[in-house]
């Protein structure tokens, strides 16, 4: 490298553990995002229209500048999309190494071969202060998708979506969410139009339309993984139950950081589809990030809130530690960012089709992740619901879970894979359980509800307020208390209550 070259912030990245095969060949070509900074667009409720070409005009500098970098480099620029902040570049793998400054490696880890590098990548000093995030180069598994399966499926106590809707006292099916559109953020698996036929036949209800959308060479593919199937049959049929009417677009994309932020910055900027609502039951625990990643997917965030749409995210099923086993608690990323509305988990018991207790879901080694962000400070909207300071740092964050519904697996869903009923569960269901719900109340408004932290958190009444139970992983763990917990946040959904005090405010 030469004195021009500067280390990129955030861009540090560890090793990981794997069979590491070799170099990667010098020849394969990579596709790179770069990601840009831009200001955080502070007119609400801008059209999509409006902010691209905005953010156009802003940009045109910086892309013509990137764009210049890449041609003395002998990089291809593939594609550019203002509104999203991004330029694609592509070259060969030694081309890359060389210009930022890396060394790419093949690492196997069960049956998943995947690129690593490791330490900093370095950019030239007069791009320091326009590039916000280059990704792509590594791409090791970026996060799971949060489902789980009952241990003893014969002892679980299934109900198909709908029902569980009925449940939490969502509205007549007939009133639905016609004229709406959800986003459903996939990194992997793929659906058949069969299963969603048979799944919404179950349900007595039409099937919706569903429209599958590749980005960055992800694709629509079930068959090969059974697990990431049963993911994105969970989202159709959970969203598509509680808001029937609605169009479901789905969203594929590799499982690496790239992938995950390219897909998250398509819908947030989909003029085509126009969702107004994001739905994300894939995550990690915020150490796994690296700060650029983290970065560009908190712009998009910031986008999507200015723009009016919702993003509702998984907590993670691996209670307070988040599945890390380094003696700490964590919370799950993305549903820890502060624009992102974070989905926990709740077992159900019922009769005769009411609610008779509800408690915070920990089972069977897994349940609702929640605690205190290391990421993000204390949002304006939890200033008064008493967020504790993390119990490993000692430090104040922000509070994880906002919401939470239905996720224990023995209390689980049925839903419809590869031709099967299965019953599945996870704070997976929970976040389009909650996407549904913004669909329904956006239709009720007439608009779209958009950021709804602010009009959540005044309005306790909306919730049925979870006090039993702990996400405790051994001793780890915070418990259930009367309002706001790090269990199941404000609770799970009075749907008669919420839906009277978010509309009202159309």
């Amino acid at each position: 490298m030469t004195k021009d070259y500067v280390p990129l912030p955030g861009s540090e990245r560890r090793s990981v553990p794997g069979e590491r095969i070799g170099e990667t060949d010098p020849s394969r070509e990579i596709e790179i995002s770069l990601y840009l900074k831009d200001e955080i667009d502070s007119a609400p409720r801008r059209s999509r229209e409006e902010l691209r070409k905005a953010r156009t005009e802003r940009l045109a500098g910086v892309f013509a500048a990137i764009a210049g970098f890449a041609a003395e480099q002998g990089l291809q620029v593939t594609e550019r999309h203002p509104a999203r902040r991004l330029i694609k570049l592509r070259g060969p793998a030694a081309k890359l190494e060389q210009v930022f400054g890396t060394k790419l490696h093949e690492v196997e880890r069960g049956n998943v071969r995947f690129r690593v590098r490791t330490g900093t990548l370095s950019v030239p000093q007069d791009l320091l202060d326009k590039i916000e995030s280059v990704l792509g180069l590594d791409s090791r598994p970026a996060a799971t998708p949060k489902i789980v399966f009952p241990r003893v499926p014969a002892a679980a106590v299934g109900h198909r979506p709908n029902e569980i809707a009925a449940l939490y006292e969502v509205p007549a099916q007939s009133y639905g969410a016609k004229g709406q559109c959800i986003a459903l953020i996939e990194l992997g698996g793929g659906f058949t139009a069969s299963d969603t036929d048979a799944a919404f036949g179950a349900m007595h209800l039409p099937a919706p339309g569903v429209v599958a959308v590749g980005v960055s060479g992800g694709k629509n593919a079930p068959g090969k993984d059974s697990g990431s199937d049963g993911e994105v049959a969970l989202d159709i049929q959970v969203a598509g139950g509680v808001a029937p009417g609605a169009k479901l677009v789905l969203y594929f994309a590799p499982n690496t950081d790239q992938g995950f932020v390219d897909a998250i910055t398509q819908a947030v900027h989909d003029e085509g589809n126009n969702p107004s609502v994001i739905s994300i039951s894939w995550g990690s625990a915020e150490v796994n990030w690296t700060k650029q990643a983290a970065d560009s997917m908190n712009s998009a965030f910031a986008d999507a809130a200015a723009l009016g749409v919702t993003v509702c995210a998984a907590s993670g099923d691996g209670l307070a530690t988040d599945g890390v086993t380094d003696g700490s608690v964590h919370v799950d990323f993305p549903a820890s960012n502060s624009y992102v509305l974070g989905c926990g988990g709740t077992r159900i018991n019922s009769s005769a089709g009411k609610i008779t207790a509800e408690t915070v879901w920990n089972s069977e080694g897994g349940g609702s992740g929640g605690g205190v962000s290391s990421l993000f400070p204390l949002p304006a909207y939890q200033k008064n619901s008493n967020v504790p300071v993390s119990i490993s740092t000692h430090k104040a964050g922000r509070g994880v879970p906002d919401v939470s519904a239905d996720a224990d697996p023995a209390t689980g869903y049925r839903v419809i894979v590869s031709g099967q009923e299965q019953i599945i569960g996870g704070t997976s269901a929970a976040a389009p359980l909650w996407a549904g719900l913004v669909a329904l109340i956006n239709s009720q408004r007439g608009s779209p509800i958009g950021q709804p932290h602010a009009q959540l958190y005044t309005n306790a009444k909306a919730f049925r307020d979870i006090t039993r139970g702990n996400n405790r992983n051994g001793d780890l763990g915070y418990v259930a208390n009367t309002g706001w917990d790090a269990c199941t946040g404000l609770g799970s959904p009075d749907v008669p209550a919420l839906l009277a005090a978010l509309t009202a405010s159309a």
